[in-house]
């Protein structure tokens, strides 16, 4: 099963609070722009459209759509379901902000990992310490009931919404592209590449 573009939507999550970092890391500099925007551009050559996913009014001068989460102050779930409520695509690329070294290259490897897993409803890599990285995931509109249904129970982590969906991990040998820029000093680090 080949996915072309057109199957698959592209959604950044920035609508974190960003509490640790102190100030809002979606609007960070990175690749000629800010995290928001570098993580779009990199799904936009693979995907069919891009969204982002958070405040509408904090984001909508960055030249994407801009999806409110479906439920507040649900943390990143609730961005997700808010993403496959929306989405027409079948397949939907879902990708945190603060996760810069998830570039094109990546993002193309996760893709032709959904064309081999036939009947999957989620694909989501795993770092070399077999921690699941479902915000750089790619995840079937089918997985919307189970997303919602979780958020109505009150659930929260997305290991537990992903129980009642068909997944296949990707066990991945690098963990960079799952790092994350959460703290002033790791953005530093960043920074200094």
């Amino acid at each position: 099963m080949d996915i072309a573009p057109v199957d698959i939507a592209g959604f950044i999550l920035v609508g974190g609070r960003s509490s640790r970092m102190g100030r809002d890391k979606a609007r960070l500099p990175a690749g000629g722009g800010c995290f928001a925007t570098h993580a779009a551009e990199a799904a936009a050559k693979v995907c069919g459209s891009v969204s982002l996913v958070g405040e509408p009014l904090l984001y909508e001068n960055l030249g994407y759509p801009v999806i409110p989460d479906e439920v507040g102050g649900c943390g990143p779930l609730a961005g997700i379901t808010a993403a496959l409520a929306v989405s027409k695509a079948p397949w939907n690329l879902i990708l945190a902000c603060d996760m810069p070294d998830a570039g094109e290259d990546f993002v193309k490897r996760l893709l032709e990992r959904v064309s081999a897993a036939a009947g999957a409803d989620a694909v989501i890599p795993a770092g070399p310490s077999g921690q699941l990285e479902p915000l750089c995931a790619v995840y079937h509109r089918r997985c919307l009931p189970a997303f919602r249904i979780a958020l109505d129970l009150g659930t929260r982590k997305i290991a537990e919404a992903l129980k009642d969906v068909n997944t296949v991990i990707w066990t991945v040998s690098d963990a960079r592209p799952f790092r994350n820029v959460n703290t002033p000093e790791e953005w530093r680090v960043y920074a200094a590449k």
